[in-house]
């Protein structure tokens, strides 16, 4: 495979083994909410069980790709915040839209056809809150099922309104990266104390219920991870040897099902080790056409999956005359993952992208994009960049 020149700041505007990352942290959610359905006795995997922090890594992601896209035009006074917010529009609402409303579909027709169902949290305010996606921008104890993932789209718009001013603040500390690394980190610490004592609940735990203040930190160390690969490259062995290891290293502390907090530390490095491969042309495997298409349908996966999850329940609870809270069997499991990923690729083709493309040509009347995101393909561009 051909490598990808590098731009003006040193990183290839490609970075490809970040976007198969993605696929790897939207398949780990999955897996995550496929356990929480399967028998007790086919056993408990406890890095399963953390992939739910996979979100976390997401919005680290989220704060790097946005810095690499947007960094440029921001220090060099060509940002401009329409141009932001309607490419950001164009990333979320497509997708987010036509899950939302397959999942009307689906409570309407259940409605309409007597099939017993738990209506909690499908409530027209919620309907509304999630459409307008700020159900996670507010404390909360309601449940909100109408699409249960996308309280973390929430999470990402709020990041997104507030763009410039982390951009601001990466900018104002570019040649200092460590120093805003240790503000996201503080940041962290003094927020998570703050929902300890609010919530009762580690901050990695917040979803709905100020879901926000979850991302507010993590988006700012994303961006310092990038001020930090921006400023080093290393050689081929040693990027190969350093992602191995910041992976087995994430990896093992899962399996060991330490602290949230500790995981989500964790996988810092991963992301700033991975970024790096691309800067020493070592992608590899990672650069893969079926890994990266993976990690841009990673998006449709992701706000896919628990739909799918909640269909498959409902008709067969009716069809076997049982209460929707039986267990899957793994033969359920696996040709629910087939037909889930075969879904979520063609709501990326025929739906993200087209409705991508769509907005951006209605509302954005000057198309093109200041470098390097002339270069940098839409799906690193994330929600999720989910």
């Amino acid at each position: 495979m051909t490598s990808i020149p590098p731009t003006r700041d040193g990183y290839p505007a490609d970075l490809r083994a970040l976007t198969s990352l993605r696929a790897f942290l939207a398949v780990g959610v999955v897996l995550f909410h496929y356990q929480l359905q399967w028998d007790p006795a086919l056993g408990f995997s406890p890095i399963i069980e953390r992939s739910r922090l996979a979100v976390d890594a997401f919005f680290m992601l989220s704060g790097f790709i946005l810095a690499h896209v947007y960094g440029p035009a921001f220090a060099s006074g060509g940002f401009s915040y329409r141009r932001f917010i309607v490419a950001r529009l164009a990333r979320l609402y497509p997708l987010h839209v036509a899950v939302l409303t397959g999942a009307l579909v689906m409570v309407l027709g259940a409605t309409a056809a007597g099939v017993r169902f738990d209506g909690e949290g499908y409530g027209l305010l919620a309907f509304f809150q999630t459409l307008f996606l700020i159900q996670a921008w507010f404390p909360t104890d309601a449940e909100l099922n109408w699409s249960g993932p996308s309280w973390s789209l929430s999470a990402e718009w709020f990041a997104y309104l507030l763009f410039p001013a982390y951009a601001w603040l990466a900018l104002r500390l570019r040649m200092r990266p460590w120093v805003l690394l240790g503000i996201g980190a503080a940041a962290f610490v003094v927020i998570d104390a703050f929902y300890v004592q609010a919530f009762g609940k580690v901050l990695p735990r917040a979803e709905d219920s100020l879901g926000i203040l979850r991302i507010a930190p993590e988006f700012l160390v994303g961006m310092a991870l990038y001020g930090l690969g921006h400023r080093w490259r290393w050689s081929r062995p040693v990027a190969a040897a350093a992602a191995l290891f910041t992976t087995v290293l994430l990896l093992g502390a899962m399996q060991l099902s330490l602290d949230d907090r500790i995981i989500v530390a964790l996988a810092a490095p991963v992301i700033l080790a991975w970024s790096l491969l691309a800067r020493a042309d070592c992608e590899g495997p990672l650069a893969s056409p079926a890994l990266v298409f993976a990690g841009e349908a990673s998006f449709a996966l992701y706000l896919v999956h628990m739909p799918v999850i909640v269909a498959w329940k409902g008709v067969v609870a009716e069809l076997r005359g049982v209460d929707s809270t039986f267990r899957i069997t793994p033969v359920e499991l696996i040709g629910l993952f087939v037909a889930t990923s075969l879904i979520a690729a063609a709501l990326h083709l025929l739906v993200e992208k087209p409705g991508r493309t769509w907005i951006r040509r209605r509302f954005d009347s000057r198309r093109d994009e200041p470098a390097p995101a002339a270069l940098s393909p839409p799906a690193l561009r994330e929600p999720g960049d989910r």
